[in-house]
């Protein structure tokens, strides 16, 4: 059992780098277009009639990978944490987390459904590119899945701990 542990702990690792490569590659073609603009308004070579549709999809992946990996690695901000540290003993808080936890899940799978609908069933195409919009939209599905697998095992990994809590309030 501890060598599959192992092999997850791996793939967590690696999964959260491929998401931050992802992240920062995303970041400097932002830092590189919205430089671009600024020099082309100083001296006009080139036109930029392209630049809002580009940005739009960079940011947007932007936001759905970094979260994506804020949540791989379990270092969302989180509005709860001061109430789980008020309430009265081990049981309790582990309720409270596993309810979170729970609640997480439902709305990340109502994401997901969601987001693959919309990516699979438009039919539009960008402006200036003529790209269709499933590929720009894909980002969405793609880190919900992820998004959904890790709360599974979160939400499983709360139940588990209510469960294998002793009446000392220790966990076992």
């Amino acid at each position: 059992m501890t060598a599959v542990f192992a092999l997850l702990s791996r793939i967590d690792r690696a999964l959260l780098y491929v998401l931050e490569v992802i992240c920062i590659a995303l970041f400097a073609a932002i830092t590189v277009i919205l430089t671009l603009n600024i020099v082309v308004r100083f001296f006009p070579f080139m036109s930029m009639h392209w630049f809002d549709e580009i940005l739009e999809m960079l940011y947007g992946a932007l936001i759905f990978y970094g979260a994506c990996a804020v949540w791989v690695a379990h270092e969302h901000f989180s509005v709860g944490d001061w109430l789980s540290k008020r309430l009265p003993g081990t049981r309790s808080r582990l309720v409270y987390r596993f309810l979170v936890e729970a609640a997480s899940l439902v709305f990340i799978a109502i994401f997901f459904k969601y987001s693959l609908d919309l990516t699979l069933e438009t039919s539009e195409h960008t402006t200036a590119f003529a790209i269709h919009k499933g590929w720009l939209y894909a980002c969405m599905p793609i880190t919900g899945a992820i998004m959904l697998i890790y709360s599974v095992k979160n939400t499983v990994l709360e139940l588990r701990a209510i469960v294998t809590l002793d009446e000392s309030g220790t966990p076992t």
